[in-house]
C-alpha cells in the first residue's frame, strides 16, 4: 500500500544533519508550504523535533487541497520523547514503521546474518574484518554521538560496560541489583540506561505472559540486545567458530530467532515468554487475537529435543500451536503434536499467515 501511495510522486529529501537543508528550514512552514503536494522527506527529523507543529498544519492544508496521504516521509532515530510528541502532535495523521535489518527470508547465508547482524552495511561489507570494523565504529558513533544528542549525559565507558554485560547475559531474566553491583551505580541508574536503550531500539525486553492465575509464575522481563552482530562484537566473537564454542551460542541464537518473528509480525500480535517458579517455560509465546496462542520453543540444534519443561508448560496454557524453532531446514513432527521448523520455514509460515 505505501508502495502505491509513493509511486509516481515528485520528491525533495532533506538532511536535516547537513547544515545547508537544515538552514532551508528557518522558516520551515514557509519552506515546505512551497512543496505542497510533493513528498517531502525529512531524515534524522530528530535534529529539529519542533517541526511536528509546523507538520500538523501543512497536512491539514494538503487535505483540504484533496492530499489525504504520503504527504511527508520521517526518518531518524527512535526516541521515547520523539515518539511522544510526534503520537500528540500528529495524532490521525501519522503512522509508524520500525524499520529492521535483514531478516533470514532476505539473505542467504543464515550464518553469516546471525554471526554480523542485520545491518545492511554489516551483512554486506566485502570480508570479515570491514563487518567488524563498521560495527565497532557504529558503537562507538552510538556511545559517543548519539546517547549526547538526545539529552543524556551517561560516562561512555559506563554505558559500553553495561551493553556489554547485557551481551553476556543475552536473553536471561533481568537482574538489575546484580548490573549495578557489578557497574558500581544504582539500581535506578541501570533502570534509566537499559530503559534508553530500549527507546534507541537496541535493546528488547520480552515481557513474561501473567494471564495464568493458577502457577506462581516469574514476572521479570528478558533482556535482549536486538542485532546479533551488535552481542558478537560486544563480546569480541567474530566468526561463526568463535560464536559456537563460546557458552552464549545457545542464547544468542535464541534472541536472533525472535528478532527475526517479531520482525515479520503485524503490531497487534501479542508478544512474551512463559515461566512458572518450577521451571516450565516457553521462549516465546504468541497471542493471536484471542482465538489462538502460539507456542514456540528455540533450540540451538540440527536435532532439537523438547524439553519436559515446555511440555508442562504446554499444559498450562493449551497452545493452538506449538513449534521448535531449530538451525536446520527440514519441517517434521516431533511428540505431542509439536512441528520442527527451520527458522527461514517459520518466518514463511508467519507471512502467509499474516496476509
Amino acid at each position: 500500500m505505501a508502495r502505491d501511495l509513493l509511486q509516481n510522486r515528485e520528491s525533495i529529501y532533506l538532511d536535516l544533519e547537513s547544515p545547508q537543508d537544515l538552514g532551508k528550514l528557518q522558516d520551515a512552514e514557509a519552506y515546505l508550504s512551497m512543496h505542497l503536494g510533493k513528498l517531502v522527506i525529512l531524515d534524522e527529523v530528530q535534529r529539529k523535533p519542533k517541526i511536528f507543529q509546523v507538520l500538523r498544519v501543512l497536512i491539514d492544508k494538503g487535505r483540504q487541497l484533496g492530499i489525504s496521504h504520503a504527504q511527508y516521509l520521517i526518518l531518524g532515530s527512535a526516541s521515547l520523547d520523539l515518539l511522544q510528541q510526534s503520537s500528540e502532535t500528529l495524532a490521525g495523521r501519522i503512522h509508524y514503521l520500525e524499520l529492521t535489518g535483514f531478516n533470514a527470508l532476505e539473505v542467504d547465508d543464515l550464518n553469516k546474518l546471525w554471526v554480523g547482524g542485520g545491518f545492511p552495511d554489516s551483512y554486506t561489507a566485502r570480508n570479515e574484518k570491514i563487518s567488524v570494523q563498521w560495527r565497532e565504529d557504529l558503537v562507538k558513533t552510538f556511545l559517543e554521538r548519539d546517547v549526547p544528542s538526545f539529552g543524556f549525559r551517561i560516562p561512555t565507558t559506563t554505558l559500553r560496560r553495561m551493553w556489554t554485560m547485557l551481551a553476556y547475559t543475552q536473553g536471561t531474566m533481568s537482574n538489575y541489583s546484580k548490573l549495578a553491583q557489578g557497574l558500581e551505580i544504582s539500581s535506578v541508574s541501570v533502570h534509566r540506561y537499559i530503559d534508553l536503550l530500549c527507546d534507541l531500539l537496541l535493546v528488547r525486553k520480552i515481557q513474561p505472559y501473567l494471564n495464568n492465575g493458577r502457577k506462581r509464575l516469574v514476572k521479570v522481563p528478558k533482556v535482549y540486545i536486538r542485532d546479533s552482530g551488535l552481542v558478537h562484537q560486544l563480546l569480541n566473537l567474530n566468526s561463526i567458530e568463535g560464536v559456537l564454542s563460546n557458552p552464549v551460542v545457545g542464547n544468542s541464537w535464541e534472541g536472533f530467532v525472535i528478532e527475526n518473528i517479531l520482525g515479520t509480525l503485524p503490531n497487534y500480535v501479542k508478544y512474551s515468554y512463559y515461566r512458572t517458579g518450577a521451571g516450565a517455560e516457553i521462549d516465546l509465546v504468541l497471542e493471536v487475537g484471542n482465538a489462538e496462542i502460539w507456542a514456540i520453543e528455540i533450540k540451538q540444534s540440527s536435532n532439537p529435543r523438547v524439553t519436559k519443561g515446555f511440555h508442562s508448560a504446554c499444559e498450562d496454557l493449551a497452545p493452538t500451536r506449538k513449534y521448535v524453532i531449530y538451525n536446520g531446514t527440514e519441517t517434521y513432527p516431533l511428540p505431542e503434536h509439536v512441528m520442527a521448523i527451520g527458522l527461514k520455514s517459520m518466518l514463511q509460515l508467519l507471512s502467509e499467515f499474516f496476509i
